[in-house]
């Protein structure tokens, strides 16, 4: 690897403590660079990471990622989607679970985007997918967001059910950040 340590520009330090677990299960030094960026309004989680990550490059030349997720409930028209973040704000967990009432078809995916710039210029996309569904109920209090009510396809307990590690097996980001740090060790072709 070309880099001796990477930097996470988030906000949010859960994102970047399942971040830095799974870079030092390779070894990698993972710095947290907390930097809240200006988040365009888009339909499109790669276009908002991209413009993230740049805002970040106009400040900083150094090896750094943003991370951009969403979930994606089908029934609802792939609503919140980009805007997971906003409706997660001012619905909240029971705003989506009210959104479904008792819908049977509650099939969703969460969706992260990881965009990773170096000083000279380079720039690259990672994505991680999970299928799963909403459940009927708010299950677990670990993890952040809409954790505790998604639950991952073939799995019985929500992300909220579940610690940093079970999370990373196959969490929408942890494939991300997997794709990333093999990236960065081994420049694999993805």
């Amino acid at each position: 690897m070309k880099f001796k340590e990477v930097y996470f520009a988030t906000t949010n330090l859960h994102k970047f403590k399942e971040a830095e677990k799974i870079f030092s299960k390779y070894g990698l030094n993972l710095k947290h660079l907390n930097f809240k960026t200006a988040e365009i309004q888009s339909e499109n989680l790669e276009e908002i990471a991209k413009n993230s990550l740049n805002q970040v490059l106009s400040q900083h030349k150094i090896p750094v990622f943003v991370e951009d997720a969403g979930l994606f409930i089908k029934v609802l028209n792939g609503f919140p989607g980009p805007y997971s973040s906003y409706v997660f704000k001012t619905i909240g967990l029971k705003g989506i679970l009210n959104l479904l009432g008792k819908t049977r078809n509650r099939e969703a995916f969460f969706l992260s985007v990881i965009a990773f710039g170096s000083p000279s210029g380079e720039q690259k996309i990672f994505t991680g997918k999970v299928l799963g569904k909403i459940t009927f109920k708010i299950r677990g209090l670990g993890g952040f967001g809409f954790d505790p009510i998604f639950q991952p396809k073939n799995h019985k307990k929500t992300f909220g059910q579940m610690n940093v590690e079970e999370k990373n097996r196959f969490s929408h980001r942890a494939k991300a950040v997997k794709k990333l740090v093999k990236w960065l060790l081994f420049k694999e072709k993805l």
